[in-house]
């Protein structure tokens, strides 16, 4: 992406290496070898393109300002929370630099070769818990398969999207007094 991605920084770690390497490894390996079904596969790949950048989630938060006029800035300050959790997420994967599997065959390109956290988790486990609690109760299970899907292309470590969701679920709880769901 640009200079800083060309230095070796990684943190050794996180570099799929150890006991707890090579589960997060074999957990990886085992899901992604669902995506041999193609139905699995294009329906995670689906998920993937549409969760790069939070965009379905940032969306989804516009959406619900528009239809839900009278929440309509609590659903915009659910979308800021959103946001704000993918922008946290790509400030953590710069710093700790971990890359990307490599002993699977990744099913979609990415933004970025670093892994950790995942930035689709983030996002949408934030837009799960700031939407949910404004009442988008479809949200929570189409996250949970966003989550999952990145599994399935091949392109984090389970505990990428563990941390990815850990990360946006803290950002949302802690807005969550901001976000309100009254009327304004």
């Amino acid at each position: 992406m640009d200079d800083l991605d060309d230095r070796d920084g990684t943190d050794r770690r996180l570099d799929g290496r150890g006991p707890r390497g090579d589960m997060d490894r074999r957990l990886l390996s085992a899901l992604h070898a669902h995506g041999t079904d193609p139905r699995v596969a294009a329906v995670a790949r689906a998920l993937s393109w549409s969760g790069e950048h939070g965009a379905l989630w940032l969306a989804a938060g516009l959406a619900g300002a528009v239809a839900d006029r009278g929440r309509s800035s609590a659903w915009l300050r659910a979308t800021v929370l959103t946001a704000g959790a993918h922008l946290a997420s790509t400030v953590v994967k710069r710093i700790v630099r971990r890359p990307r599997p490599t002993h699977v065959e990744p099913r979609v390109r990415t933004a970025g070769r670093h892994s950790f956290p995942s930035s689709h988790a983030a996002s949408a486990t934030a837009a799960a818990v700031a939407y949910g609690a404004l009442g988008a109760y479809a949200v929570p299970p189409l996250a949970a398969a966003m989550c999952l899907s990145r599994l399935v292309v091949g392109v984090h470590y389970p505990t990428d999207v563990a941390a990815g969701a850990a990360l946006g679920a803290a950002a949302a709880g802690l807005g969550a007094r901001w976000i309100g769901t009254g009327h304004g």
